[in-house]
């Protein structure tokens, strides 16, 4: 774990200069120009280069999940019908919206703990406030969210200020929390949340038509093929090198099939939640926060070398302090959207595994326990193979103890990867 540094407010350097000396530029500078140069077979001499050198990225988790519906589909060949996949979003997306928040928080080297109690906590505040106090949905919904953004906020403060180690605050957190849900709660215990009221219709029963999700498709990709052929004109415009127009294309048609195929089968059934959407675009958001911003690649650099990030001029005490801010936030909005698909609230609310899938979630799908190396995407990856796994095995009416087990297996197996490759990154200069 990282140590907390106070940091100042000098001007971070962002831009590389150009340099004739290909040896001496950065891995992904090197990669830039061989794509630059070759084209296609630059691309894949790139891609096997990092691979060979122990860069893994999603590689590793996209090849389990393959795995593991291949598996579970010739087990049980009702797995990959649209019902079950739709099914298979909406338990995705709750666990998914808390492991984003993991994943922010492990990018700096660090831990939250406690984020299944904050869910629990956030959902029966939403319960009891909109059920029994007979609070307008809205003014619930965020309270219940600010109540996680306080939470994060004072973690970060008691980090910073006293430089209390965020596994003992997060472990106090999810001790305190439960009680204080139990304590919300009183002795009713459970909570149903009216059938008809708009927060469940949004997580059980609204999907997009089949031409709107259709439409999105066409949308996205129209974005990032204007965004990539933006940023490859002001490349060029700057004498710097550019991917070559060919490259773009491959990538929009892959992109294409990524997004159209599943929007496909799930549309031979209920079609796309809203509630996964959300999912999908605070994924996106969040990526675009992490590598497109000032503050994200000052979380990168504070997980790599907080020392190094003090030096830099980024005020590190502001990147513990949003970071865990947004953790329990993300924690709170995903206990939210559980007991909305749940349609309750209830004492095990936020319990059992959600704490440990969560976590599990943002290893598995390849965000480093080390810091410094992750990507919101391990999220939606991550949670994807969590709830296969419960979600095959249920369907195989096996009982949660193999699940248990199962979950440990790829969990060790994604940690050991992780170890590995990052050895191996080291010792080709990627780390």
């Amino acid at each position: 774990m990282s140590t907390p540094v106070d940091g100042s407010q000098a001007p971070v350097q962002d831009a590389v200069p150009e340099t004739h000396d290909a040896a001496a530029l950065p891995a992904d500078l090197q990669d830039e120009r061989l794509i630059a140069s070759h084209g296609i077979s630059g691309a894949v001499s790139a891609f096997t280069s990092r691979l060979r050198s122990g860069d893994l990225g999603s590689v590793p988790v996209v090849v389990g999940l393959i795995i593991i519906w291949a598996v579970f589909q010739i087990a049980n060949s009702s797995f990959l019908t649209s019902r079950n996949l739709v099914n298979l979003t909406l338990q995705t997306t709750s666990v998914g919206v808390i492991a984003l928040g993991i994943v922010l928080v492990l990018l700096l080297g660090e831990i939250d703990l406690s984020v299944g109690s904050v869910s629990g906590l956030a959902a029966a505040v939403l319960g009891v406030t909109f059920v029994n106090k007979g609070w307008p949905l809205v003014l619930s919904l965020v309270v219940a969210a600010l109540l996680g953004l306080a939470i994060g906020l004072f973690y970060g403060a008691l980090y910073t200020r006293f430089g209390v180690p965020s596994f003992v605050i997060t472990l106090a957190g999810l001790l305190g929390f439960l009680g204080l849900q139990l304590l919300v709660l009183g002795k009713e215990g459970t909570l149903n949340i009216p059938f008809d009221s708009g927060i469940v219709k949004f997580a059980t029963q609204d999907f997009l038509p089949p031409a709107v999700a259709y439409g999105l498709v066409v949308v996205v990709v129209a974005l990032y093929v204007f965004s990539r052929l933006r940023t490859r004109s002001a490349r060029a415009k700057a004498g710097l090198s550019a991917a070559p127009t060919s490259m773009i294309a491959i990538k929009a048609v892959a992109l294409a099939l990524v997004l159209f195929i599943p929007v496909i089968v799930l549309n031979g059934d209920r079609g796309v939640s809203y509630m996964f959407l959300l999912f999908v675009a605070l994924v996106v958001a969040t990526d675009f926060m992490v590598r497109q911003t000032r503050w994200g690649r000052s979380v990168l650099a504070v997980g790599g070398n907080v020392e190094a990030a003090r030096r830099a001029g980024i005020n590190v005490r502001f990147i513990y302090l949003s970071v865990f801010a947004a953790c329990s936030t993300f924690a709170a909005v995903g206990g939210i959207l559980g007991a909305a698909r749940l349609i309750a609230v209830n004492q095990s609310s936020g319990g059992a595994d959600t704490n440990l899938n969560a976590i599990a979630a943002a290893v598995i799908g390849g965000t480093s326990l080390f810091g410094g190396r992750g990507s919101a995407y391990s999220a939606l990856l991550g949670a994807l193979v969590i709830m296969s796994i419960a979600n095959g095995l249920a369907l195989l009416s096996l009982d949660s103890s193999v699940r248990f087990m199962v979950t440990a297996g790829v969990l060790l197996i994604a940690v050991t990867i992780d170890s590995l490759s990052r050895r191996s990154r080291q010792a080709h200069g990627r780390a």
